[in-house]
């Protein structure tokens, strides 16, 4: 891939963004909002009851099969204290989601015939691996999660009512991305599949909110630049500004598209969660919990990114564990640890009081 002709590319969009008058100031991160709207919290009527989840990884809890890493050990030694298909130490975005919003954590759909009386708090049909698109890995993509979800509603197991009190959680953590930059693909094919992947996005989002949700908040994508898996050549001691160069591109569009949901609606229902801010105010230590290095991941294979929990034919690990997971900001080569996501929970805080 010419790196240099795709940094000028991506340059030039930034400028062209800037100079539009639509440039949506990222403020997501300001604290200063955060007590103006926390005084409105309380008199306003929407009150959610119900989270309804779609996506990823980072917020799968639990749907994947057994054959996935998040089902083998070190997976879930924070929380449940056993892997239990929550791809940390711990929990995941959805769960700190869910605390915020006041309820449990929503059953995963795969489990929903074991717990008939969870399913009042919505329910998690997020899929480890996957995208809006096919991805490297099999598993449901958001499109067919959306199709499993709609069922549901017309066959009564959530009411109208229940969706009119409720949220919807949509990750998109860039596993559609994962190997168009590695396979070499020319800067304007990366940057079309970037505006294909955000455009079906959009889609998705305005199919939940039609169906009846009332709020969706979706992920803007994370510094993948920043991952251990992109900072493992570089001793995971800086970030990959290329690649977060084509993250900042896709979360422009993000916003684009947004804001036009928005403005098609009377409510503004659709909300950012800027996990890219996120991520790197607690990468940079701006926050009150401070990693001693936070992109040194905790559980990390040997031979490859991949193999935290894998064990070769002798029952041998094939990766390292660190002593303690509450100590890294990322548990493996993608994920945040509990403790990361602890972190990430609390600079998203501002942004989460529009959920009200």
């Amino acid at each position: 891939m010419d790196t240099q002709k795709l940094l000028y590319c991506v340059l030039c969009y930034f400028l062209l963004s800037l100079l539009s008058a639509q440039q949506v100031v990222r403020g997501s991160l300001a604290p200063h909002h955060h007590h103006h709207h926390h005084s409105h919290r309380h008199i306003s009527k929407f009150r959610p009851s119900k989270l309804f989840v779609f996506g990823d990884s980072y917020a799968d809890t639990g749907n994947t099969g057994k054959a996935w890493p998040s089902w083998k050990y070190p997976y879930g030694i924070t929380f449940p204290g056993k892997p239990a298909g929550r791809f940390s130490d711990g929990r995941v975005l959805t769960d700190y989601i869910a605390k915020f919003v006041g309820v449990r954590s929503p059953i995963p759909y795969r489990w929903r015939k074991y717990g008939i009386p969870l399913l009042k708090y919505g329910m998690n049909f997020a899929y480890g691996g996957t995208g809006v698109f096919q991805t490297l890995y099999p598993g449901p993509n958001m499109t067919t999660q959306i199709d499993t979800f709609h069922p549901l509603i017309t066959d009564n197991v959530f009411t109208i009512r229940d969706l009119q009190s409720s949220v919807a959680l949509v990750t998109l953590s860039g596993n559609d991305y994962a190997y168009i930059a590695s396979s070499g693909g020319s800067a304007p094919a990366i940057q079309s599949f970037i505006l294909k992947v955000v455009k079906q996005l959009a889609v998705n989002l305005k199919r939940i909110h039609g169906l009846g949700v009332k709020k969706v908040a979706v992920t803007a994508l994370q510094p993948l630049g920043c991952l251990p898996r992109s900072t493992a050549m570089a001793s995971f001691r800086q970030c990959n500004g290329t690649v977060n160069l084509l993250v900042n591109y896709h979360n422009l569009l993000l916003e684009k598209a947004v804001a036009t949901l928005n403005n098609e609606t009377n409510d503004s229902p659709f909300l950012i969660l800027d996990l890219y801010a996120s991520f790197m105010f607690v990468i940079e230590n701006k926050g009150s919990r401070k990693f001693e290095n936070p992109l040194k991941p905790c559980c990390f294979g040997i031979s490859s990114d991949y193999n935290c929990g894998n064990v070769d034919e002798s029952g041998a690990k094939k990766y390292t564990l660190c002593k303690d997971p509450k100590a890294s900001f990322f548990w493996d080569g993608a994920h945040p640890t509990q403790e990361g996501w602890n972190a990430v929970y609390s600079a998203l805080q501002p942004t989460l009081e529009h959920l009200y």
